[in-house]
């Protein structure tokens, strides 16, 4: 897959922005300062598409990115600690609102520091992607942080955490792009899956007809 254009759509703080895909939508979610808008930018190639910030937690909207063969809706981070019990509730209800239209959602991608455990937040975030029964991809986040020996350890302990098979598992690094190929080979897949479910609800559609 190569990405040739990418441009940020709109911002949304509750359920009444959030937009109707007409195309293929992933989700990318993850604790606060994981490297979300860093991992947006690689994909993109773009370092000034998504927002980065030394300061956890300033994502507090879901902000919607069109990537030409898709969407990309990056949500609000989880598990910061220096905000209030309110803001969390508000963040919380956002993430819930936004997965509740599971329909509307190709794919998500899970972040994780593959440095360290999953978090209590993360295993939670876990849980609730299988709730609404949503396909993901783990996507282990600060890869260049560990000696090339450390990755693939590092991968299988992550799997098992989370309990699924290390290939849906990927690491990546946004300082070195490491992984970039994976993850869009990835997007490539999720791409052609809602594409033929599409074609699928068409011709059920024409046959009840």
């Amino acid at each position: 897959m190569i990405i040739k254009k990418t441009e940020f759509i709109t911002s949304a703080a509750n359920r009444g922005g959030f937009i109707i895909p007409d195309k293929p939508m992933i989700a990318v979610c993850g604790k606060s300062n994981v490297g979300k808008s860093s991992f947006i930018n690689m994909l993109a190639r773009n370092g000034k598409l998504a927002r980065t910030s030394n300061t956890p937690g300033r994502t507090r909207l879901v902000n919607y990115f069109d990537f030409g063969e898709f969407i990309l809706a990056d949500l609000p981070g989880y598990g910061f600690a220096k905000v209030s019990k309110e803001e969390k509730a508000k963040w919380a209800k956002l993430l819930e609102s936004f997965f509740e239209h599971s329909e509307h959602i190709s794919h998500v991608f899970s972040l994780m520091d593959i440095r360290h455990k999953p978090t209590a937040d993360d295993m939670d975030m876990v849980a609730f992607l299988n709730h609404y029964i949503l396909p993901f991809t783990v996507i282990a986040t600060k890869a260049d942080k560990l000696p090339k020996t450390r990755i693939k350890p590092a991968i299988r302990e992550l799997a098992a955490h989370v309990k699924m098979a290390e290939g849906n598992v990927i690491a990546t690094s946004a300082e070195d792009g490491r992984g970039r190929d994976a993850v869009l080979g990835k997007i490539e897949s999720v791409i052609a899956l809602s594409l033929s479910a599409d074609d699928s609800d068409g011709e059920e559609t024409e046959a009840q007809e």
